[in-house]
């Protein structure tokens, strides 16, 4: 049996959506769907995150300053959120493969999030997301479901470890062993 979702994890800054993206380039023949997370930066300094569909669409996730539900120093925009998933590019029917970055404390504030990524891996369509290294009781039955594949990314194994979840994304996405990376 091939697994359902493939998940990275890892600490702050170990480069997972920099991987997701590198991911997302090398599956342009799946085809795929969902989105990342992008920071904002304003000054060189971070004061937020914007939700990033494959098509370039975005959505405010968090800032500084901002009003509602907080994780850290950000207001999440849970009700902006919802809304950017309850578009049919969030989920398309055609997607060879869904990606989602990221399954963390922002995006888990939402239980159209939680309901979304449960809709993934139950769909039968390939997941490769990111999540975070430690949450909640919903995060953690995530990593443990059937047919997950958990690996950690760390700085320090980023560079060995980004060329091989390319590879088994290909996989999972059915779109071969092609090593052009």
């Amino acid at each position: 049996m091939s697994p359902a979702a493939l998940l990275i994890t890892g600490p702050p800054g170990s480069g997972k959506t920099t991987a997701v993206r590198r991911i997302i380039e090398s599956l342009r023949d799946a085809p795929p769907g969902g989105f990342y997370t992008g920071e904002v930066r304003e000054r060189g300094v971070r004061i937020g995150f914007d939700l990033v569909s494959l098509s370039g669409r975005r959505q405010v996730l968090a800032r500084t300053g901002m009003a509602g539900p907080r994780v850290g120093k950000y207001g999440v925009d849970v009700p902006g959120l919802e809304a950017f998933l309850a578009d049919p590019e969030s989920l398309p029917e055609d997607a060879g493969v869904i990606i989602v970055d990221e399954i963390g404390k922002m995006e888990c504030l939402s239980p159209r999030f939680r309901s979304y990524v449960l809709q993934i891996l139950e769909s039968g369509v390939p997941c490769i997301a990111t999540i975070a290294l430690h949450g909640d009781a919903f995060i953690e039955s995530i990593k443990n479901r059937p047919g997950v594949v958990l690996r950690t990314l760390t700085r320090e194994n980023r560079d060995r470890l980004v060329p091989e979840l390319i590879l088994e994304s290909r996989q999972l996405a059915g779109t071969g062993d092609l090593r052009k990376e």
